[in-house]
């Protein structure tokens, strides 16, 4: 009888499965693993004292098992759902909607997940029977609302370590600055500054957690680097030894940095944009002084509704106008932000796509290039006009890093980008004076190996196209990159084994390869060696022209290296 009672459950328990994947199926097509690896990544705001509210309609929980969910949630969930729960990249799961559903069906829909990109938590082994039901519970409460973070929260944290009147008047090293290289060592909250000449590191910056980006000032004098834990710190490449002359945190969680760069603004100002709270904020760019806090709360750009959580991605500053252009992920706005009166801040909305993401400049700095992930396009945002010069579909969920700029032989001047979601890599024309029947459209599509990539570069000097795959679950993929000869592109790619060039021993350790860039002379360019942080990792350099191995960086202090950025190159736009 038992056991006739159990295959009545385990019957009634895929049947359910069913119907949930089945639903869940209607409202979007699968979603590949780079795309969760990606999406799934811990959130900041895990550590954060939240209120926690109590709704009498769902089911019961203890305050530790709310916290232990809460912490579940932040750790895997927040990425795709949002913080508040409102939906982001992945659908909403507010108690309005959850409660209906019952404890039964949500602990086989996060058991089992769907093909609409829910991950199977428990039949993967990600999460126990236990916890399912723990989460099954959770997400049928009220979201704790996470603090908001004001001027006078971040002026607690603003630090000057080196007033500018004690700064130097001139450069007091030897270094050849242009080609010094700031990588991210993600998991110790660090910076490792290195010597692109000598190959050797110059110094060891603390910095906030997982730092996303460096960008470099208008006058390639300072670094400015932000942590997703939203620390903002400012290097200063003058001093005899690079280190930190000011910091701040500007939100709980972030990702973008960038400082302004026209003609008579040159240094003068900073921004950077949060995650949590969503919003953007304005620092003096000598000391990251906080100016002018602006919310990027608004309404959609293709349903019209409001959106509480839009966060702030990827951040750049114009070439022609005292401008910041800031995208805003969920709402799928650009904004023209002109910085010329900070008293009377004057803003352009252009609304293109929804999920924006990273992006880059065209070849003429006059085009911003930003990729609208999970709307599977690129939007061409023309900064001169202040306008959207186009919107292209390209390939599932791109991920371009900066991209990158080349003369197709056919189209012109082209931008590329690769794919998390897919093999191909996307070419846009990107000229629309001589190549006008071309611009701002996809001109043509590359077969890379599989999806996974997270960045593209190539260079004006160089003839190569490289793309990387990190994300993909093929370790064949993940521990090596591709390349494409830009004047033979139709012949595919070289793949060059760049984790089995690092030499690092079998320890275990992942080894994923990413973000090919290049030195300031364009004819080396740099490669990641991920592993975990107590694995051994290593950064390899690439001679560009004839794609043979050239250098390996070990040191023991370069733990969990990922993005790195050559100072010239970030300085002038180089990709």
């Amino acid at each position: 009888m038992k056991n006739t009672v159990k295959t009545v459950q385990h019957l009634a328990l895929a049947a359910l499965a069913l119907a949930c994947t089945a639903v869940m199926a209607q409202a979007g097509k699968g979603v590949s693993q780079p795309e969760l690896n990606y999406q799934a990544g811990g959130s900041p705001l895990v550590t954060e004292p939240m209120h926690q509210s109590t709704n009498p309609k769902a089911p019961p929980m203890t305050a530790a098992e709310f916290e232990k969910a809460r912490q579940t949630y932040f750790e895997r969930c927040a990425g795709c759902h949002g913080v508040l729960r409102k939906g982001a990249t992945g659908k909403p799961l507010t108690p309005d909607i959850t409660l209906a559903k019952g404890t039964d069906y949500l602990k086989v829909f996060i058991a089992y997940g769907s093909p609409a990109g829910m991950p199977n938590w428990q039949t993967s082994g990600e999460l126990s029977e236990t916890e399912v039901d723990l989460m099954a519970r959770y997400i049928q409460q009220e979201p704790p609302q996470p603090p908001e973070w004001s001027m006078a929260d971040m002026k607690k944290t603003w630090k000057i370590a080196v007033a500018p009147k004690d700064r130097p008047t001139k450069k007091m090293n030897n270094y050849n600055i242009a080609n010094i290289f700031s990588t991210t060592l993600r998991d110790t909250g660090e910076v490792a500054l290195i010597d692109g000449d000598t190959k050797q590191i110059i110094n060891i910056v603390k910095t906030g957690y997982a730092v996303h980006i460096t960008r470099t000032s208008a006058s390639g004098r300072y670094l400015f680097v932000i942590g997703r834990d939203g620390r903002v710190n400012m290097i200063d490449l003058w001093m005899p030894k690079p280190d930190n002359v000011a910091e701040i945190r500007i939100g709980l969680e972030a990702r973008s940095v960038d400082t302004s760069k026209f003609k008579g603004y040159e240094d003068k100002l900073a921004i950077a944009g949060a995650y949590w709270p969503p919003q953007y904020v304005i620092m003096d760019g000598d000391t990251l002084e906080p100016k002018k806090i602006v919310s990027t709360r608004g309404m959609t750009v293709d349903t019209q509704e409001y959106h509480p959580e839009p966060r702030v991605a990827s951040i750049v500053a114009s070439h022609y106008k005292p401008e910041f252009i800031v995208n805003v992920k969920e709402t799928g706005q650009t904004l023209m932000v002109d910085y010329s009166n900070l008293n009377a801040l004057k803003t352009t909305e252009i609304g293109s796509a929804r999920f924006l993401h990273d992006g880059g400049w065209d070849s003429t700095k006059r085009y911003f290039m930003v990729a609208a992930n999970n709307s599977n396009k690129i939007a061409a945002i023309d900064a001169k006009d202040g306008s959207l010069a186009g919107l292209v579909d390209v390939g599932k969920t791109p991920h371009p890093g900066r991209g990158a700029n080349f003369i197709h032989p056919t189209y012109g001047p082209v931008w590329a980008t690769g794919h998390l979601g897919d093999e191909t890599i996307s070419l846009i024309g990107t000229d629309p004076k001589k190549h006008k029947q071309y611009a701002f459209k996809e001109v043509a599509k590359l077969t890379g190996p599989g999806g996974g990539a997270l960045f593209i570069k190539s260079h004006p000097k160089s003839k190569h196209l490289y793309s990387d795959a990190p994300l993909n679950p093929d370790t064949k993929l993940s521990q090596s990159v591709v390349v494409f000869d830009i004047n033979a592109l139709d012949k595919g790619y070289t793949v060059l084994p760049i984790a089995q060039w690092a030499g690092l021993p079998d320890d275990g350790g992942a080894k994923r390869v990413v973000q090919p860039e290049f030195n300031k002379d364009g004819d080396e360019v740099w490669f990641a060696v991920w592993s975990a942080k107590d694995k051994a990792s290593a950064l390899v350099v690439v001679d560009d022209k004839t794609l043979k191995l050239k250098a390996v960086i070990k040191d023991p202090r370069i733990i969990t290296p990922t993005g790195h950025f050559n100072v010239n190159n970030t300085q002038h736009d180089v990709y």
